[in-house]
């Protein structure tokens, strides 16, 4: 902040002449080298400098491209506190500066929201969500979220990326209050009717950051789940409500350069979770992996391709832990249509182009709104798109019929830093037309 200041001062013009003379703007092709003498960064009132620092691929001393530039620019946008990121190369007497400009978003504001749960239109929640973000310039998110309607709930939710800067360890704390619908038709079927559990629950994520991509952690969790009923397999312990820890670990190794809505990098993630450790004779474990890849084609098209799976290991899984299609994951085609087993295998494949390119909405006129929550950046892209895919349970063999196959075509509208909805049109095996609005990006 101080060496801003000290640069503006600097550069403060005595005439438009002088100004002119003394610093220029440097033009730069896709095959020009840019070699960087200092960084100054401008427009961050409350963020720290090292929260945009840190998400450089590039420091004083090294020489940058336009493309390079470019990405370092949507990897800042990915923080989601900046309605306006400006990278900007210029030349100070022999002195070559990368300017960042930026443009703060309101940090703190009670939203209401009608949310959709499981991807469903019949099932909204709304309330209210309290967000206090980047509270102390850290990047840190502080979260009151609760909800009424389909599934009452009560989360608080606190992220802290930089808990001790030096060693670029990272905390995430929350606890939750909910009454979860029963998503199993299994344990529909063996109750006799649909039915609720109560779910408390309280976790803590400790991890660290290895350089800009990689990041590792260990969890531990506490969940309390109640049924009003006791039916084994319906509930994990002998006990219609079920008391267990949960220990957690997970790493992830993330080059995207847009998180909210990529165009280029790669995206790993797994997530192997010990549920029980024998307490309450509950011990069971489920791993996650997930891996995506986003490149350009050519010109403005990109692609990108998913695959995930979600395997659970263990003599008793309950019901309300199984894997399932059709809620979270789901196909497009079969977007409604629930599938339910010990793993799930899932495939996607996504062409998109922009029909509107991304430009800064500035809604400035409207009174009594903050500036911060007026500013947008927008953009309308098409895509095509085909995803494929199955539940299965141990015993059984998997042939081609078990799989569920969709595509089709729509288009994306992005608002952000806020969100982005979908509108698509998907076929499925039979050539069977469903309309699909969705909230967020596909993946």
């Amino acid at each position: 902040m101080y060496q801003s200041a000290f640069i503006f001062l600097l550069l403060l013009p005595l005439s438009v002449e002088t100004y002119s003379q003394s610093i220029d703007p440097v033009s730069m092709n896709n095959d020009s080298y840019f070699i960087v003498d200092s960084i100054q960064i401008i427009g961050n009132d409350v963020t720290e400098e090292f929260v945009i620092l840190d998400e450089l691929t590039f420091s004083k001393g090294d020489s940058v491209t336009t493309v390079e530039l470019d990405y370092n620019r949507e990897r800042i946008y990915s923080l989601g506190i900046f309605t306006t990121v400006k990278i900007i190369p210029l030349r100070l007497n022999q002195l070559n500066i990368i300017e960042i400009n930026v443009e703060e978003s309101w940090y703190i504001y009670p939203i209401p929201f009608a949310e959709l749960k499981d991807k469903d239109w019949d099932k909204i929640s709304f309330g209210i969500d309290l967000i206090i973000q980047n509270f102390r310039g850290r990047n840190e998110l502080l979260k009151l979220k609760g909800s009424l309607g389909f599934e009452k709930s009560l989360h608080i939710n606190y992220i802290n990326p930089n808990l001790i800067k030096d060693e670029n360890i990272f905390l995430r704390t929350s606890l939750l209050y909910r009454n979860v619908k029963n998503k199993s038709l299994t344990a529909e079927t063996l109750a006799g009717y649909d039915f609720e559990q109560k779910n408390i629950a309280a976790d803590l994520t400790i991890g660290k950051r290895f350089g800009l991509f990689q990041r590792a952690g260990i969890s531990f969790r506490f969940d309390y789940i109640e049924t009003p009923f006791f039916i084994k397999g319906i509930n994990a312990s002998n006990s219609r409500i079920d008391r267990y820890p949960t220990l957690g670990l997970t790493y992830s190794y993330d080059t995207r350069d847009l998180v909210q809505f990529p165009k280029e990098g790669i995206f790993f993630s797994t997530i192997l979770d010990f549920k029980g450790l024998g307490i309450n004779d509950i011990n069971y474990q489920i791993l996650s992996l997930d891996f995506r890849e986003y490149r350009k084609v050519f010109d403005e098209l990109i692609s990108k391709w998913r695959v995930t799976t979600r395997q659970t290991f263990g003599e008793l899984i309950p019901f309300y832990d199984y894997s399932f299609l059709g809620f979270g994951e789901r196909i497009r085609g079969h977007f409604s249509e629930q599938q339910e087993g010990d793993s799930y295998y899932l495939a996607s494949l996504e062409f998109y182009y922009p029909f509107v390119k991304d430009f800064s909405l500035a809604l400035t006129f409207i009174p009594l709104v903050p500036e911060n929550l007026l500013t947008y950046r927008v953009a309308v892209y098409g895509q095509l798109f085909g995803d494929t895919g199955f539940t299965k349970f141990k015993s059984s063999p998997v042939s081609l019929k078990d799989f569920n196959t969709g595509f089709g075509t729509g288009l994306t509208v992005l608002v952000l830093p806020y969100n982005l909805i979908r509108f698509e049109l998907a076929f499925d095996e039979g050539f069977n037309l469903e309309y699909i609005i969705d909230l967020g990006i596909s993946f």
